[in-house]
């Protein structure tokens, strides 16, 4: 009876951690997504419509419009470009703006526009290449070298 009794404990532990597995493996492949760029997702046919994706470009200036929380743009890259609606929890972030680079998390619809329910983006001044000094400001730094107030001078008396 006690042999009986330790092979249906055993066999409750296995059905609990098999039932823990398959629950965390199946966890993780839904939240898996794939990161593409928007060349490779057109050229993914049938399996773009099947796959939780991330699809990175710059915002195409004009094309930002809000409604609430939510959002339609395009994304571009190089001469291609995504029509993307976003849903989401948030609305999109303060640095969402044109010319911004930002990465969509979501599906690709059969109508051709990637729906995201999840939007990151970076600031657009931090690609911006960085401005030259002043003609004056360089001048005097390169016949100097000094960058700061002049050095006080020992009193001689």
């Amino acid at each position: 009876m006690r042999n009986n009794q330790g092979t249906r404990i055993a066999i409750a532990i296995i059905v609990v951690l098999g039932a823990i597995i398959y629950l965390a493996v199946s966890g993780v492949q839904a939240n898996k997504s794939y990161y593409v760029t928007i060349q490779e997702l057109h050229g993914m046919g049938d399996k773009a419509y099947a796959r939780h994706l991330r699809v990175a470009g710059f915002v195409q200036p004009g094309s930002i419009q809000r409604n609430g929380s939510d959002a339609r743009f395009v994304l571009v890259e190089n001469d291609l470009t995504l029509p993307v609606t976003y849903k989401g929890d948030e609305p999109p972030p303060d640095t969402f703006k044109d010319n911004s680079q930002a990465l969509a998390i979501g599906t690709f619809g059969r109508d051709g526009v990637f729906h995201a329910n999840q939007l990151q983006a970076k600031c657009a001044s931090k690609y911006a290449p960085a401005q030259a000094p002043t003609q004056q400001g360089a001048g005097l730094r390169s016949q100097t070298g000094d960058t700061g107030p002049a050095p006080a001078q020992p009193d001689m008396k």
